[in-house]
């Protein structure tokens, strides 16, 4: 819709890049911002920008940049002294993106968060917010208790699971209909370590689980 009015999109997808199966070229996007700390494993603070090859010419170099050509990408990113140290993790973890293969990624993380996703469901008072259908989720998933809309609420949750059940999730805003409660399991998260968050939920909510 937007290209068919001429307005350029730019894609935040740091969430995606190591967490779904895709290529860059299947989002039909011209310009992507990705970063590598959260499903590639890298440190934070280092990512990579995509501008398609036949748009870079519409990209200013940056402040005048001689040190590439004008057909650089680098020549749109000066970034001057940056953190080499961080900048050398990233072949590594890369390498190991690739043995484990986008596929076989996206096939666990799904499954992980299908596993306490079905069980918890069926609950009084939660609301999963993700839906189900296969492509428009990957590892996340929120949901928020009945009521709770507020910061303090969600924050008073995100504490009790912390503190007393050991799982660690997040709250979000930006919602529409009021914030929530982030779960993001990891590649070496287990079974039993989703069974403690359904176990924790069942008692937050007052649901006999099982």
């Amino acid at each position: 819709m937007a290209r068919a009015k001429g307005v350029d999109t730019i894609l935040d997808a740091a969430h995606s890049w190591g967490q779904m199966d895709f290529r860059v070229g299947e989002l039909e996007v011209d310009f992507v911002g990705f970063n590598l700390h959260k499903w590639i494993g890298a440190p934070v603070g280092v990512g990579f920008l995509y501008i398609r090859k036949d748009r870079l010419a519409d990209i200013d170099r940056d402040l005048g940049d001689e040190d590439f050509p004008a057909t650089d990408i680098r020549s749109r990113v000066h970034t001057g002294t940056v953190n080499f140290a961080t900048v050398l993790t990233v072949p590594a973890a890369v390498e190991l993106h690739q043995q484990i293969g986008a596929a076989a990624k996206q096939a666990r993380l799904r499954y992980l968060r299908d596993y306490w996703v079905s069980r918890v469901r069926g609950f009084k008072d939660i609301e999963i917010l993700t839906p189900d259908e296969a492509g428009l989720y990957g590892a996340i998933t929120s949901f928020r208790l009945a009521g709770k809309t507020g910061k303090a609420d969600n924050d008073a949750v995100v504490a009790k699971l912390r503190d007393t059940y050991k799982v660690l999730t997040v709250r979000r805003a930006g919602v529409a209909k009021g914030q929530c409660i982030r779960v993001t399991p990891a590649l070496y998260t287990e079974e039993a370590d989703l069974d403690r968050l359904v176990e924790a939920l069942a008692a937050i909510t007052g649901t006999k689980s099982g």
